[in-house]
Order: structure tokens, then C-alpha cells, then sequence
């Protein structure tokens, strides 16, 4: 046992983000802040031009792989559509309550004062014209052009598709299958380099700007974590109560052990069996709580929603780019939908935050300006997606319970 502990990859975005910052005060200094544009920049750009390469591969076969997995909720029947609503309803509460406080807290973000501010808002729709854009007229060009509730859509579509044919569609489910989980390897080869596309996205960014940009990500972090903290309290203490008939204190005393791992260890999946356990001794049904938790690391993710919310607002707002209502609106939609097939992904916040950004024509760039921190992100998002698992699965059983009566 001569090996080094190999360092994480966290570790390393992070390491890549301060010697980024480093060298761009360095350019600052010298007064070439052009030498980090023109010689640094286009490896960063190259990073970001591989993440949206797999973008669309990632969200296409994932969806539609977690879609042909709930081949299980039609067996479970009431269980299952309860489970989808919940997490569905309260994903969508979660990525409001980031746009709410991500304008209201945007005022201490910093507009970029960068050379390539080139990025225009599309043109305002009306809410008629935003439903009608989701479904896609033909499925090449979506796929194309990265536009992601349409391509949510197709994956959807060709998810319920496979399991309607039966036997028939089996063979497409292998191949899809199979398409994810190498998609997933070519991801993972991909975020491997993130402190070397780290570090080449914000040594200019801090060439041009300075360190006054590091105060607005310091405001970033805190609206985030406001955000947790308001959804956690707000929306799972009354549903528990109101639902699942379990006093907000009982339940986050009884959530403490699990909540405290997933904050150290970031990782949904690492905490399911503590979490089984914990709900488990708040009354939640063995059965009902082993089949909503996995289902819920899957496709619940309202810690990530709040963080693709308030990130899309901070950097739109670097950008001197004001959201539209229909942006905000596509945005709530794209964030709920892709919650489907995000889960278990390494790195899936950054991909996922490349996916919302792209739906309403905001610069894949701005990524650079929150990825050194994204475990700090990612530590109190998965605390949130954790809690709404076990929230899910309390409310479902005493609603099951009820039935027996």
C-alpha cells in the first residue's frame, strides 16, 4: 500500500481555479490581458466545445433509459404516478425559488467587463409560442442545434415508445442502454479535464475583470445556500406536515444522520442506505420507501434545480443580459424535465447547468465562473435532493396507509 492517495477530482478543479485566478492577476499586472484572450482562452474554449458535444448524447439516452426503467412504476400503479408528481411539483418549486432569489440578490452580482460580450437575447415569446416551440416539427434538428426541451421531448416520446412496444422494443432498449453507459465513460473523460478547462476559462475572465469578480461569487454561493435552506424548510416541513401527518422538527431530527453524510460526501447514491434507514425509523414503509428512494436518485433532483436557476441568473447577469419572462419560464421547464435523467452522473451539475444555458441562449462560457466552486454547490444540493427522497416517501406511505383503511 505504497500509493499515493490520489487527489479528487473537486480537489483539482478547485487547485485549477485558484492558480487560474493566480495567473490572471499575474496578466492583470503586467498589462497583457490580450495574451490571456489570445493564448490562453482557446483551450478553454476547446473544453467547453467538448462538453457541449456530449450534452446532447447525455440528456438523449439518459432520459430515455430512466424512462424504460419506470417500467416499474406501472407495476406499483399508485405508487409510482404519487412518487412522479411529488418530485415533479417540488422540482419545479425548487428551480422558482432560485430565479426569485437570484433577481432579487443579482444587484451584488458583477457585470463582466469583458472584450467578447457578443451573447444577444433571443427576441421575448408569449407563453403560447414557448409550448409550442417544446415539440419539435422534425428530430434531426433539435438534436443539431442543442435545443434541449425539444430534445427532452424526443427522448421522452421514444422512452414511453420502447416500453408501449413490449418484446418488440427491447432490442432498442439494449442499444440505448448501452449508448448511455458509454456516454457516461466519454463524459468522464471529458470532466477529467475540467482544472485544465478551469483554469483556462478564468485566467482571462480575472485578466479583464480583476478580483472584483470573486465578490460576486461569494454572493453566488450564499443565494444558493439561502435557496436550500428556504425549499428545505419551507416546502418539505409542510408537505411532510400537511401529507405525510410528521411534525418539520421530527422529521429533520430523524433526516440528521443522512443529511450530515450527504453534505460530506455529495453523493445521493454513497447515502442511500443511511437514508432507507433514517426514514424508515420516521415510519415510512420498507416498501414504499425501497422502491421511492432509488426512483428519487434518479429523477429527483431539486437541490441541482435551485442551483441551475440561480446559476443561469448569475451568469446571465455577468454578461449584462437581462432574462426574459419566457427565458425564466424555459428554464423551469428545462431544469424539471432533465431532472429525469441526471442522477448518478459524475459531474452532472456542471453538464446540466451547459444543458440550461444552452435552452435560453446563454454563454456555455459563464460555466467557468462557477465550476471551481461547484462542490461547495454540489455538497448542500445533495443534502436538498436527499431530503426530498425521503420526504417523498414518508408523504406516500401514510398516503398508501390511508388506502388500507
Amino acid at each position: 500500500m505504497n500509493e499515493k492517495k490520489k487527489m479528487s477530482l473537486a480537489v483539482q478543479i478547485f487547485i485549477g481555479l485558484g492558480l487560474g485566478i493566480l495567473a490572471g492577476l499575474i496578466f492583470l499586472a503586467m498589462g497583457r490581458a490580450d495574451w490571456a484572450v489570445s493564448y490562453v482562452k482557446p483551450f478553454g474554449t476547446i473544453f467547453l466545445n467538448l462538453i457541449k458535444f456530449i450534452v446532447v448524447p447525455i440528456v438523449l439516452c439518459s432520459i430515455i433509459a430512466g424512462v424504460i426503467s419506470m417500467q416499474d412504476i406501472r407495476k406499483v400503479g399508485s405508487i409510482g404516478w404519487k412518487t412522479v408528481v411529488y418530485y415533479m411539483m417540488t422540482t419545479a418549486c425548487a428551480v422558482l425559488i432560485g430565479l426569485v432569489f437570484a433577481n432579487l440578490f443579482k444587484g451584488m452580482f458583477q457585470v463582466l467587463q469583458t472584450t467578447d460580450l457578443s451573447y444577444e437575447v433571443s427576441q421575448s415569446t408569449n407563453f403560447m409560442d414557448t409550448l409550442v416551440n417544446i415539440f419539435p416539427s422534425n428530430i434531426i434538428q433539435p438534436l443539431a442545434s442543442a435545443t434541449m426541451l425539444q430534445v427532452i421531448v424526443i427522448a421522452l416520446f421514444f422512452g414511453f415508445g420502447i416500453i408501449l412496444a413490449g418484446e418488440k422494443g427491447d432490442p432498442l432498449a439494449k442499444v440505448i442502454i448501452s449508448l448511455a453507459d458509454v456516454s457516461m465513460v466519454i463524459m468522464d473523460l471529458i470532466l477529467k479535464l475540467s482544472p485544465i478547462g478551469v483554469f483556462c476559462l478564468i485566467t482571462p475572465v480575472v485578466a479583464e475583470n480583476g478580483p472584483k469578480i470573486l465578490g460576486s461569487l461569494a454572493m453566488v454561493l450564499l443565494t444558493a445556500y439561502i435557496c436550500y435552506a428556504v425549499h428545505a424548510i419551507v416546502v418539505y416541513s409542510s408537505t411532510v406536515k400537511a401529507l405525510g401527518g410528521l411534525s418539520p422538527a421530527a422529521f429533520f431530527k430523524g433526516m440528521a444522520p443522512a443529511m450530515i453524510m450527504a453534505f460530506s460526501s455529495a453523493s445521493s447514491v454513497g447515502t442511500l442506505p443511511l437514508n432507507l434507514e433514517c426514514v424508515e425509523k420516521l415510519g415510512a414503509k420498507k416498501d414504499v420507501a425501497s422502491f421511492v428512494l432509488p426512483l428519487g436518485a434518479t429523477i429527483n433532483m431539486d437541490g441541482t434545480a435551485i442551483y441551475q436557476g440561480v446559476c443561469a441568473v448569475f451568469i446571465a447577469t455577468c454578461y449584462g443580459i437581462d432574462l426574459t419572462m419566457a427565458q425564466m419560464l424555459t428554464i423551469v421547464l428545462t431544469a424539471t424535465l432533465a431532472s429525469i435523467g441526471t442522477a448518478g452522473v459524475p459531474g452532472s451539475g456542471m453538464i446540466m447547468l451547459a444543458m440550461v444555458l444552452q435552452s435560453v441562449g446563454l454563454p456555455v462560457e459563464g460555466i467557468a465562473l462557477v465550476a471551481g466552486v461547484d462542490r461547495i454547490f454540489d455538497m448542500g444540493r445533495t443534502v436538498v435532493n436527499i431530503t426530498g427522497d425521503a420526504a417523498c416517501s414518508i408523504i406516500v406511505s401514510k398516503m398508501e396507509e390511508k388506502k388500507t383503511y
